[in-house]
């Protein structure tokens, strides 16, 4: 399927995760198949991993964690709304239901926030490229980020519906995740922040990423969409090689996801020249976020999206 030329950002989210995840995505930026990365600014291996990015030249965002592991912030020093009793973040849906309950103060939110913000920036001595957010919770609208971050993550995929190849448990959390990037659209626009023109990552993730699946992503996320001018997308992916525990984490060791076979599927998915001449074929050209003309789509392109996105 043709469709107008298109720009695309891969980004390796959980660096900084820990040795062999990190690795995997340095491997995957020096051979071009990654053009960005999103650090976990309390993983096990934040500090090594901010020094691959300098000494690599990576772009590199903060992911932005208020769901796995422990806090940077004044709430490791007690008692916080964000916390088990154990003391560790409440899990991706549980603190999803507290939200929703109004059982999180905001202000420890936004205490968070600020301190993974001034975390990211010790170590890496500037400002992140873009926030975005471990298991998308950068996208309620409650924990906005807009202390002088210009670019964010919209995780709105097109045709989800259609991925009958998602186990339930897949396709649950990511109805979750496309409730709540419906519910930022104007909080975010209103807060200034810019993101691609569509995202894709949702239907690829781990065992499912394949050339062809990663291309008809694309092909069901920007149908449609004809601007006039480059359209932008980004792939979000999760490469690496497989935790080895006890080694990684954020404060609870490794994950089982983490530790599987599928971080490497994703690596090597990425990096073999399967994906990259398809896309090539599909007219879509890999960049770094600093390389997009502009990030926020124009009013025609999101309203396009959101309609024919709906259930």
């Amino acid at each position: 399927m043709a469709w107008p030329r298109v720009r695309l950002v891969v980004t390796a989210d959980d660096f900084g995760y820990c040795p062999r995840r990190d690795e995997g995505i340095v491997e995957a930026f020096l051979a071009g198949a990654v053009t960005s990365v999103s650090l976990l600014v309390n993983g096990a291996t934040a500090e090594s991993a901010a020094e691959l990015a300098r000494r690599h030249r990576i772009p590199t965002g903060l992911h932005a964690n208020l769901s796995e592991g422990r806090p940077v912030g004044p709430a490791r020093h007690g008692a916080s709304s964000l916390l088990s009793p154990e003391g560790f973040f409440l899990g991706k849906m549980r603190f999803r239901e507290a939200v929703a309950a109004k059982d999180v103060a905001l202000s420890q939110v936004r205490e968070e926030l600020e301190a993974q913000l001034s975390r990211f920036q010790e170590l890496l001595g500037r400002k992140p490229t873009h926030v975005d957010g471990h298991q998308h919770v950068h996208v309620l609208p409650e924990a906005l980020q807009a202390h002088g971050v210009r670019f964010t993550r919209l995780p709105l995929e097109r045709g989800l519906g259609d991925c009958t190849w998602l186990e339930a448990p897949a396709r649950a959390f990511a109805c979750a995740v496309e409730r709540d990037a419906r519910a930022a659209v104007g909080p975010f626009s209103r807060s200034g922040l810019r993101w691609t023109d569509a995202f894709v990552g949702l239907s690829t993730c781990g065992r499912h990423m394949s050339a062809h699946r990663v291309s008809g992503a694309l092909a069901r996320a920007l149908e449609g969409t004809h601007t006039g001018h480059p359209l932008t997308a980004e792939l979000m992916a999760h490469p690496g090689y497989p935790s080895v525990p006890p080694a990684g984490g954020c404060g609870e060791g490794p994950d089982a996801f983490s530790c599987s076979w599928e971080r490497l599927h994703e690596l090597r998915v990425l990096t073999e020249p399967t994906l990259q001449t398809r896309l090539a074929q599909d007219g879509v050209q890999l960049c770094a976020l600093h390389d997009l003309e502009s990030k926020r789509p124009g009013e025609a392109t999101l309203a396009t999206f959101l309609e024919s996105s709906q259930p």
